[in-house]
């Protein structure tokens, strides 16, 4: 049997485990990604050189969805990640931006 090196998931796989994880159990979610931009003079040579940019992600989250969120992009945890009665007044385990800014 081959080894297994690799996994993908989509957006909304990711979405619902980002869920879960912050402890999240309504609203209607949407993932984000913060990137990172940078440019540089790239090439193969220095006669070659020419302007270039690259961009890297910083980190993924969620963010509560607008009422004007595109539906196929959004998740409602009251649906993948139901409150049950020992975790309703449960705290998320998640950082959120506030605490980050503390």
């Amino acid at each position: 049997m081959p080894e297994i090196n690799q996994y993908n998931f989509t957006h909304k796989e990711l979405l619902e485990s980002l869920i879960k994880k912050a402890g999240v159990h309504e609203g209607k979610w949407q993932l984000i990604a913060n990137f990172a931009f940078g440019a540089a003079n790239v090439g193969p040579t220095p006669e070659q050189l020419i302007p270039g940019a690259f961009v890297g992600v910083t980190h993924l989250g969620i963010v509560k969805a607008t009422p004007e969120s595109p539906e196929a992009l959004t998740l409602d945890a009251a649906v993948v990640n139901p409150a049950s009665s020992s975790t309703s007044r449960r705290r998320p385990s998640g950082r959120s931006v506030a605490a980050e800014k503390a």
